[in-house]
């Protein structure tokens, strides 16, 4: 018999696991992050706590994309994880480039240096997982 059906590797499967676990982590660490900093000092830097509460979203967005593993999930990882590093390229830049620009640190400030560079790897990882686990041709 011949499948005619297009096999697909689960993106929520082996090491997306531990993907979508560090997502979590990140979207728990910039919500708790960006809520406290919107509701008490929200005043001295309303753009970069903006921002990470932009991160968190994201983070929270593209575990859910990537722990569903079907068709909408990898479109919205994939979207999640594009718009990620555009974000954390463009403040990484913008925040060593014009440091008034941001006068309190942002979950992606200076590339994610406060988070030891990982929200700069992590949207490269989850690119890399998503092409890795593509749809392919019997």
């Amino acid at each position: 018999m011949v499948e005619t059906q297009v096999s697909r590797r689960a993106t929520n499967s082996g090491p997306g696991r531990l993907l979508i676990a560090v997502y979590l982590l990140f979207a728990i660490a910039a919500t708790s992050r960006a809520g406290l900093q919107i509701a008490t000092r929200f005043d001295e830097a309303p753009v970069a706590y903006l921002l990470s509460a932009l991160a968190a979203l994201i983070y929270i967005v593209a575990a859910v994309g990537l722990a569903r593993a079907g068709h909408a999930g990898r479109r919205v990882a994939l979207a999640c994880c594009s718009v990620e590093l555009v974000g954390v390229v463009g403040v990484g830049v913008l925040s060593l480039v014009d440091a008034d620009l941001f006068p309190d640190e942002t979950v992606w400030s200076q590339f994610g240096s406060g988070y030891g560079y990982v929200p700069l790897v992590l949207p490269v990882l989850g690119l890399f997982w998503l092409w890795r686990t593509r749809p392919t041709a019997p």
